[in-house]
């Protein structure tokens, strides 16, 4: 079985979108999903599956989410070793902690999509299906946005701290 970690979008953010992780953890176990756990509230669950086809299980899991708890929430989904690539492969030095990770859909068709956008003081860098994001002032007030990114980019999108990125890849290696 491989292990994945799926990645919902904009649950549990300010009152909206609720779903318990308790029952999310439940609806994946009735999917057929092994070795379930969740990680805090905002939507990371780590399972294992024998799912070929990755666009299959992620619409899968969108489709039970939505019918389960009347939520529409893109589900991103990363294998454990992706995850440890990505948790791996810091771009911004040894200080990680401005830092995010969005989590594309997909690798985006047009990799120059991101080519002369002007976030200053803010940084990115888009490797493969990820922008790693660096924000030093802090995330709230910045430019760039999870909606600039699919906007610009063409694909879904949901961030997460680098803190919560190094955290699941640990959580992984140890299923």
């Amino acid at each position: 079985m491989d292990g994945w970690v799926a990645l919902l979008r904009g649950i549990n953010v300010g009152g909206r979108n609720t779903v318990p992780m308790a029952e999310l953890r439940t609806l994946f176990e009735r999917m057929g999903c092994g070795s379930v756990s969740s990680y805090i509230q905002s939507g990371n669950v780590l399972f294992t599956n024998e799912a070929a086809d990755r666009d299959a299980l992620s619409r899968q899991l969108e489709l039970a989410v939505a019918e389960t708890f009347g939520v529409s929430s893109p589900v991103v989904l990363r294998t454990f070793a992706e995850l440890a690539r990505v948790a791996g492969s810091h771009p911004f030095g040894a200080d990680t902690s401005k830092t995010h990770v969005a989590f594309l859909g997909r690798e985006p068709g047009d990799a120059q999509a991101l080519d002369g956008l002007d976030v200053a003081p803010d940084r990115f860098e888009l490797v493969g299906g990820e922008v790693f994001l660096r924000y030093p002032n802090g995330v709230h007030g910045s430019r760039l946005t999870g909606a600039l990114l699919e906007r610009r980019l063409g694909v879904v999108a949901t961030l997460r701290n680098w803190r919560t990125v190094t955290r699941l890849a640990e959580l992984a290696d140890a299923i």
